[in-house]
């Protein structure tokens, strides 16, 4: 049965660490694979939560840095199932007015999967009602060491004073500037731990890690997950006014 709720809050940007797919398969007696397939399906369903609750921007860890440790197999569904996403909801996605983008360097991603990528993100650029942001081939670390180093080619060009740098000016080089920071950050499965996972967007996030694994994280686990979010006090460094 669906729940009831109403947001209250302020909420623009939610990101998700999609955890517990190759455990869910495993429990089921399945190919580790075919929880990422399963994966897949809750994504839709999330973003319908989002519109009706005008989240606009969603994040979702589908790939990290790290992830190219993992055995190639593994890695050939992964992208199998992304390119089997896109295809799939592409049509329905830019009808609702949704911009894709994706954070993270395409350049290592195998040519077919960058491919739909760019068709994706090429199709949907104009869009303005919802953000849907892949992080692919992502991690924290990378992305900020990344900005530096285009910092510093700016300076060492001309292009940028030294004294003209500073957080707002850091924010102009990461994947996507004009995406706000994130105000609720969600891992599934029970780790307790952000995993490289948007380290500066993620300063002042409310964390909520839930036991369930993605492939069960619904309409109603999401629901749970903003009603904590809601009973949260968001200081910013400040003192809660008594």
């Amino acid at each position: 049965m669906a729940k009831a709720f109403t947001l209250k809050k302020k909420l623009d940007h939610v990101a998700f660490i999609m955890d517990g797919n190759g455990r869910w398969a495993k429990a089921r007696g399945l190919p580790r694979h075919l929880g990422h397939k399963e994966a897949c399906n809750r994504i839709i369903e999330l973003f319908e939560v989002c519109r009706e609750f005008n989240i606009k921007y969603m994040s979702f860890y589908a790939f990290s840095t790290e992830n190219w440790n993992r055995p190639q197999d593994e890695i050939d569904h992964l992208m199998d199932y992304l390119e089997e996403f896109f295809n799939r909801e592409i049509d329905y996605l830019d009808s609702v007015g949704t911009r894709i983008v994706v954070s993270g360097d395409l350049g290592r991603i195998r040519e077919k999967t960058r491919k739909v990528c760019e068709e994706s993100i090429e199709r949907t650029k104009d869009n303005k009602n919802w953000v849907i942001n892949v992080c692919l081939n992502y991690g924290g670390r990378d992305e900020i060491a990344r900005a530096a180093k285009r910092i510093a080619l700016d300076a060492k060009e001309g292009h940028l004073k030294i004294e003209d740098i500073d957080e707002k000016k850091f924010r102009e080089y990461l994947w996507h500037p004009e995406i706000p920071d994130v105000d609720l950050m969600i891992r599934t499965s029970g780790e307790c731990r952000l995993s490289n996972y948007m380290l500066y967007e993620n300063a002042y996030a409310e964390f909520v890690f839930t036991p369930v694994k993605w492939p069960d994280f619904k309409r109603n686990e999401f629901i749970d997950c903003l009603e904590e979010f809601q009973g949260r006090f968001r200081r910013f460094g400040g003192l809660k006014n008594d």
